[in-house]
């Protein structure tokens, strides 16, 4: 008993240092990703994604790295892509850059990990989008669409679906203040509800595995070479993980002794890929474009995994000294107060779940708040989810 309550104990206390480190990046994160919602037009990223066997994939790719969405969110907003016109390739890149960064878990790299992964990360998702993006087109030429239906409704308070006025007209609608206001409520809300159970999950792993799993078994298997990139890739792809949400377990396995190459395989393979997104997949690129998706993002993770070994080597740098670094310059009461932040909307997000799962109430619309949620993941557009949401039906009722 007096030994599983000390393991208990070191497991808290690991976890909870790895939340202080990375708590105030988090809200940084989640504020960028908030004020994307709002400032990036949705209408203007799916017109580019269509035309171009190359171009597309390269823009697809790119517009991906900043938004902050898991693997299972990414697949909605892909198809709705899809929908608009974009092409194979597009959609193959956004699907993989998309969940493998964002703003969010760049952020919290910058605070757990260390400047080389926190810049390799990103640039080996880009990578391993326009890679296997490419190859899709080329395999599967596209055939160029001659116009696309963007949807350009008011992604603030759906006061226009973008039919009823210009969007020179709509730009006036709401003040930059109104934006701003906006896009850090969900940033604080729905952006966070989606992050906050897996980031904490993942956290307490990290405890776990800091205070259960001996060096030995890291140095001795995952300590480097191609073995270590593969037996990660193992890992890694049938597991259902957030970027964010790997980020401190990542951390967790460097300071044990494995190697930073098969951390990034391991940061890259897990949130672009899982069992339960694949037959989604399937449906969306079909068959063969699925098995090219899937060899590509395994490719080049381990390509950039021996890469960032060797930059390692190369610089004469130890991992386990540099890493977390970034995390100490921040003052103790800042981190703590972001902590505490960072928890209070935590369970302010648990107590909203359930009270609208167990006490779902009749608005002034005749709808309950639980049967809209339920319609808003129902009924998507591919402007909403662009930007890292999901509109619903139930807005509608209080227009006008």
């Amino acid at each position: 008993m007096q030994e599983l309550i000390s393991f208990t104990t070191d497991v808290m206390s690991a976890s909870w240092h790895m939340l202080q480190d990375a708590s105030i990046y988090i809200i940084f994160g989640l504020l960028v990703g908030g004020l994307l919602k709002v400032f990036l037009s949705p209408a203007y990223v799916a017109s580019h994604l269509g035309k171009g066997r190359f171009r597309s994939v390269f823009k697809a790719a790119l517009f991906g790295i900043p938004i902050p969405l898991c693997s299972c969110g990414v697949l909605p907003a892909a198809a709705s892509l899809k929908k608009q016109g974009a092409n194979n390739g597009a959609t193959t890149a956004f699907l993989i850059s998309t969940p493998e960064s964002g703003v969010d878990s760049i952020s919290i790299s910058w605070a757990l990990l260390d400047p080389i992964m926190t810049v390799f990360r990103p640039l080996s998702a880009f990578v391993s989008a326009f890679v296997a993006g490419s190859a899709e087109n080329l395999i599967n030429p596209p055939k160029e669409q001659d116009k696309l239906e963007v949807d350009k409704s008011c992604q603030e308070d759906n006061c226009c679906d973008g039919s009823e006025c210009s969007t020179d007209e709509h730009r006036q609608h709401h003040s930059f203040r109104e934006k701003v206001t906006v896009g850090v409520r969900y940033a604080f809300t729905e952006l966070w509800s989606d992050l906050a159970l897996s980031f904490f999950i993942g956290v307490l792993l990290a405890g776990i595995i800091s205070v259960l799993l001996p060096d030995e078994f890291f140095y001795t298997y995952l300590g480097g070479g191609i073995s270590s990139m593969l037996l990660m890739l193992v890992i890694g792809i049938p597991l259902y993980i957030c970027a964010t949400a790997s980020t401190p377990i990542a951390a967790a396995f460097i300071l044990k002794g494995v190697s930073p190459g098969a951390a990034l395989v391991f940061l890259l393979v897990g949130p672009a890929t899982n069992i339960a997104s694949l037959s989604v997949l399937t449906g969306i690129l079909g068959k063969r474009s699925t098995a090219r998706y899937l060899l590509s993002i395994a490719v080049v993770s381990v390509l950039c995994g021996l890469g960032v070994d060797k930059l390692y080597s190369l610089l004469n740098i130890s991992p386990q000294a540099v890493i977390g670094q970034a995390a100490e310059i921040t003052p103790l009461w800042l981190k703590t107060a972001a902590t505490v932040l960072i928890l209070f909307l935590s369970a302010g997000q648990l107590l909203t779940m359930i009270r609208e799962k167990f006490s779902p109430q009749q608005d002034d619309c005749g709808c309950s708040s639980l049967s809209c949620s339920i319609e808003r993941k129902k009924v998507v557009t591919p402007a909403s989810h662009i930007a890292g949401d999901l509109s619903c039906e139930h807005g509608k009722h209080h227009q006008g």
